[in-house]
């Protein structure tokens, strides 16, 4: 039953961090199974969605964040979400949806995503649906792996492609400074290239196949809120690649490292730097490090609800 719709929806959907991300073997239909543990964090993509004849997208940025080239169209997850939730719940009504990002386009934290999880959660407030989440997450799944945790927020468990969700208890509040880049990369570029790795450095142990699970060590982190035992668990199968591809990342990890974070990793596919710090003082001295040192710099917390009305 649809209830009362109001004129606008504003909605705001977190960008994530893996801070595990193990990556099986590539299956028969070309994608990989995964293991990852999800943090929601504090870089927000925000959305207004008001009442159309049809669907229409705007985009436009907030800080160190380059829009060229993001599609305004049917290509965009966004529009794909709304006409989705549109056709399933049967509105014969559109929506114009404005998206002011501050997550790194192409840059392995899920913006995309984030969203296609917003425009699920802001046209059905705009639609007056009242759909469970439990619909709009299963809506999610079909639109992309990183949607469902971006819908759910918090600290997560991701396993097939990552969008089969297990919430994860996680105390307290973990400190992150994040290091954006101006050239994105691609994320099947970056899986291509752990493809080829493995090729060339294959061993024959038979047929068994690459089972990936989620580091217990890493979970145990999380629930005791230590950053300290998280930073020696952090784990990205998709970071040797990405630097493989970009030496460059290489070179300001080890600036980060070196200027107090407890850890770096790439985040994701990259080329997104996240750097974990002992606590927000911590990464407060760590982002006026590196910002001093030319680099942009953006202090981050999570975990953090996902899409949400606001």
């Amino acid at each position: 039953m649809t209830t009362h719709a109001p004129a606008s929806v504003r909605v705001r959907a977190p960008g994530k961090i893996n801070v595990f991300l193990e990556v099986g073997d590539v299956q028969d239909d070309g994608y990989h199974e995964l293991a990852t543990a999800f943090q929601a964090v504090s870089l927000y993509e925000e959305m207004t969605a008001t009442p159309a004849d049809d669907f229409s997208l705007e985009v436009s940025s907030r800080g160190p964040v380059d829009i060229d080239g993001v599609p305004t169209d049917d290509r965009n997850l966004a529009i794909r979400a709304a006409r989705l939730l549109a056709q399933t719940a049967g509105v014969d009504r559109g929506a114009h949806l404005s998206i002011r990002k501050a997550v790194p386009v192409a840059g392995g934290m899920g913006g995309g995503s984030a969203d296609a999880a917003a425009a699920l959660v802001a046209c059905d407030a705009l639609w007056g649906l009242g759909m469970p989440m439990s619909e709009l997450s299963r809506l999610a799944a079909r639109l992309g792996a990183d949607v469902p945790f971006a819908l759910m927020g918090g600290t997560a468990v991701g396993t097939g492609r990552g969008d089969e969700l297990s919430p994860a208890l996680a105390r307290g509040r973990f400190d992150w400074v994040l290091i954006p880049n101006d050239v994105g990369m691609s994320t099947p570029v970056v899986y291509g290239e752990l493809d080829a790795h493995r090729e060339r450095h294959a061993v024959d142990i038979g047929p068994a196949p690459r089972v990936p699970a989620v580091d217990p060590d890493v979970l145990h982190a999380l629930r005791q809120g230590d950053a300290k035992m998280l930073a020696a668990t952090l784990r990205n199968d998709l970071q040797a690649p990405a630097l493989h591809l970009r030496p460059d990342l290489a070179r300001v990890l080890e600036r980060g490292e070196s200027s107090g974070a407890l850890a770096g990793l790439v985040s994701g596919s990259g080329p997104t730097l996240a750097f974990l710090a002992a606590d927000e003082a911590s990464a407060i001295d760590l982002q006026v490090t590196l910002s001093a040192a030319g680099l942009v710099a953006l202090h981050v917390h999570g975990p953090v609800p996902g899409a949400r009305v606001v």
